[in-house]
């Protein structure tokens, strides 16, 4: 049986430590977003609360952000869907009664998961909904077509 002398059992405890921690952190919540409003996890379905942290907090950020998304355009042709902007891609509706219907297409596209971490960066800059469809119409257009009515 090997045995480990002190310095190397220490070091073996510092890497498992440092391994568990990280993975907690990036499981619970990305931090690099914590300035943001973002809609609590408790507010997405079972599904979404199990998905990558990019996409459950870009669900997130769609709940809260409606007005901000609604003024964005995706371009991974969803157009012919009937998504008239990124946050279509996100939210089928929304009732009277507060209950929210999603559209999960955006849990399984990474361009609308993309757009809308870059939507949530450019808000952190304190950029305007007017200011980030340029930015994002600048960026995306040349990979594909707006699904926003011009």
């Amino acid at each position: 049986m090997k045995t480990y002398s002190k310095p190397s059992a220490w070091l073996l405890l510092l890497v498992l430590i440092s391994i568990a921690s990280s993975q907690s952190s990036c499981s619970s919540s990305n931090s690099e977003f914590h300035t943001l409003e973002m809609a609590p996890m408790s507010k997405l379905p079972a599904d979404l609360r199990e998905a990558a942290i990019t996409v459950s907090d870009s669900y997130r950020f769609a709940l809260s952000s409606q007005h901000i998304l609604e003024q964005v355009p995706c371009y991974c042709g969803c157009g012919p869907i009937g998504h008239d902007s990124l946050y279509a891609c996100f939210i089928k509706d929304s009732l009277p009664n507060g209950e929210v219907i999603f559209d999960y297409h955006a849990s399984g596209c990474g361009i609308c998961v993309d757009i809308t971490l870059d939507a949530m960066h450019l808000t952190q800059q304190g950029k305007t909904p007017p200011e980030i469809k340029l930015i994002i119409d600048d960026t995306y257009a040349k990979f594909g077509v707006s699904n926003m009515t011009e």
